[in-house]
């Protein structure tokens, strides 16, 4: 249970992580809809805090706000983008949105809904939380990534080199004229074949 001064600071986080993250959608800005966004991601960080799992926070902090939200902060920046021309075919992916939010809405109804008629769910976890004093949580989050779910963990890299690779292979393009690095070529030069000594005679230098 949280104390009268946790349950304050809980309820302040929440309720800047809500606005923060309404105002990301809501701004017409997109620099602003990004900072708005780190923003959200600071009192996200700030509840994981309350909840005893400094861990998550922190990678929070470093990953999405350090690289993510920074990122992305630079991309809208240096891109020149008409936001104007985009908003205007917004409209024609509504519908998809709305069935989007509807599936996600539900999903969190039966997950919240079944917690709240059925309260014996919370003790028949697969994965139990370790008492803080026992193990810490941190090393608990190990245990479980990279001992009881390791396969899965190294599917997930994978994957996201096959999006990577693939990303890279989409937006590589040959254009003619265009000059390349070539590493083996780099390699293999030796001095006779990477300067020339010139004998310019005086006066008819450049």
């Amino acid at each position: 249970m949280l104390t009268g001064l946790e349950a304050i600071f809980f309820y302040l986080f929440a309720f800047i992580a809500v606005a923060a993250a309404f105002m990301v959608i809501a701004a017409r800005n997109p620099v602003h809809s990004v900072l708005y966004l780190i923003l959200t991601f600071f009192n996200a960080a700030g509840l994981f805090l309350l909840t005893g799992a400094e861990f998550l926070a922190m990678i929070l902090l470093v990953v999405y706000v350090g690289a993510v939200a920074v990122l992305f902060l630079f991309v809208v920046m240096m891109l020149d983008v008409d936001f104007a021309e985009m908003k205007r075919g917004a409209l024609q992916y509504a519908p998809i949105g709305a069935l989007v939010g509807l599936i996600l809405a539900a999903e969190i109804v039966v997950v919240v809904g079944g917690y709240a008629f059925v309260p014996e769910l919370a003790t028949a976890v697969a994965q139990p939380t370790p008492a803080p004093d026992v193990r810490h949580n941190t090393a608990a989050l190990g245990d479980i990534l990279y001992t009881d779910y390791i396969y899965f963990f190294q599917i997930a890299g994978l994957v996201l080199l096959v999006a990577m690779i693939g990303a890279i292979v989409l937006t590589l393009r040959h254009k003619e004229g265009v000059k390349r690095q070539s590493v083996p070529v780099q390699v293999a030069r030796t001095p006779e074949t990477a300067i020339e000594v010139v004998d310019v005679e005086t006066g008819k230098g450049i």
